[in-house]
């Protein structure tokens, strides 16, 4: 047998995506201290966190209205299933996290979707998982966007508003309906 034939099996490894905004990153560069040129390791047994606590934190926020620990993932793999995961938790005592439209108080939980936007104050981070094999170990890598990841959308009124209120050009017409025989002309 060759070395090609004897050598391990090339095992895909996860990776979390992560594209971070926040309207004042030009000005007061927040995100200066995360790497957005490479891909990382993080080894499966360890809590990615992210915070503005260096020493605590891998990922580090330059702001201080960000918790010492804002929030962490955890790398999983669901029981009796092949499928690898991501557990989100806010560590913020003070500040909400937002994951799609689920709401997450402090020491909540919940499992990361494969595509999600995070908003905690004004940051928000579009998360995407890219999925792979090895359990011992995932990646990121992170990107900056230079736009809004969540827009504010302007929502139609579900109610139509009458340029004139109807009861006025038919002042005689009574407001409840009148039940008609069909016979009656």
């Amino acid at each position: 047998m060759t070395s090609f034939e004897e050598a391990e099996t090339e095992e895909t490894v996860t990776c979390l995506h992560m594209t971070f905004y926040h309207p004042c990153q030009e000005d007061k560069m927040m995100f200066r201290c995360l790497n957005f040129c490479k891909r990382e390791q993080v080894r499966a047994d360890e809590m990615a966190k992210f915070g503005r606590d260096s020493n605590v934190c891998h990922y580090n926020f330059m702001d201080a209205r960000v918790s010492r620990i804002q929030f962490s993932l955890q790398f999983y793999r669901k029981l009796n299933s092949a499928e690898l995961c991501f557990e989100i938790k806010n560590m913020s005592k003070k500040t909400k996290l937002i994951v799609d439209q689920t709401e997450l108080g402090y020491l909540n939980k919940i499992d990361l979707p494969w595509k999600c936007i995070i908003c905690f104050g004004d940051y928000q981070i579009l998360a995407e998982t890219q999925e792979g094999e090895s359990m011992d170990y995932f990646e990121t890598h992170l990107h900056l966007a230079q736009a809004p990841i969540l827009q504010e959308r302007c929502l139609p009124s579900l109610q139509p508003v009458p340029e004139n209120d109807i009861s006025s050009v038919f002042p005689s017409q009574s407001k409840s309906p009148i039940e008609i025989d069909e016979n009656e002309s």
